[in-house]
């Protein structure tokens, strides 16, 4: 995709939704954490059920910790991978709590040392949190650089390193939230949605649908 391609197809996503969200539920920084270390190979949707209750009770990780392994386990054992997950959660909360004063860091390099949070879970909260422009590349974002010629890439960093280099820099804060919710609801795996797209002219995908 040329530049002028890409600047339009981010004035477009722009225009449709000026202040993307994300879908996970959450009370502050450390939350944000817990939930998006959760949602690995889980729906936003499942983890919100689950969370729901959890953080009415639990805010900061000195709360989690007295919460304990099996209290929290209760709260999520709706999730698919809980009981590693909940270990982890326990785990990056004793390292807050002993490390960084309970406060969620607010370095990559610092994040991926926690238990269960990988390069893509630091970006989320990195871009969430506290506004850096990171891209966190899930199964959305690389179907999409691929799919639509914005950033091919043969793996996940691959494609975020591309969409770092290809994103106009006034568009980058939003970028990850614009592509997540386009490849969740019109760019979809099986089926995009093209007559729906706003950006189809631009999108080099040679299999149209209809």
């Amino acid at each position: 995709m040329k530049k002028k391609q890409v600047e339009e197809f981010f004035a477009r996503l722009s225009a449709a939704n000026p202040e993307p969200k994300g879908e996970l539920n959450y009370v502050n920084d450390y939350t944000l954490l817990v939930a998006v270390v959760l949602s690995a190979q889980a729906t936003d949707t499942g983890v919100n059920k689950a969370t729901e209750k959890l953080f009415q009770i639990v805010t900061t990780p000195q709360q989690m910790l007295e919460l304990g392994l099996e209290g929290l386990t209760e709260h999520i054992k709706s999730i698919g991978l809980y009981n590693s997950k909940a270990k982890n959660v326990i785990a990056l909360s004793e390292i807050l709590v002993r490390e960084h004063g309970g406060k969620v860091p607010e370095t990559r390099e610092e994040l991926v040392k926690l238990p269960g949070v990988g390069r893509k879970t630091a970006n989320v909260v990195l871009n969430i949190a506290f506004g850096q422009p990171t891209i966190a590349v899930d199964t959305h974002l690389f179907r999409l650089g691929n799919r639509t010629g914005l950033a091919p890439g043969k793996t996940p960093e691959e494609v975020e390193q591309k969409l770092l280099k290809t994103v106009p820099p006034k568009y980058l804060r939003h970028a990850h939230h614009w592509l997540i919710l386009h490849g969740r609801y019109v760019c979809k795996a099986r089926k995009p949605d093209c007559p729906a797209c706003t950006v189809n002219d631009l999108c080099g995908y040679k299999d149209k649908t209809a």
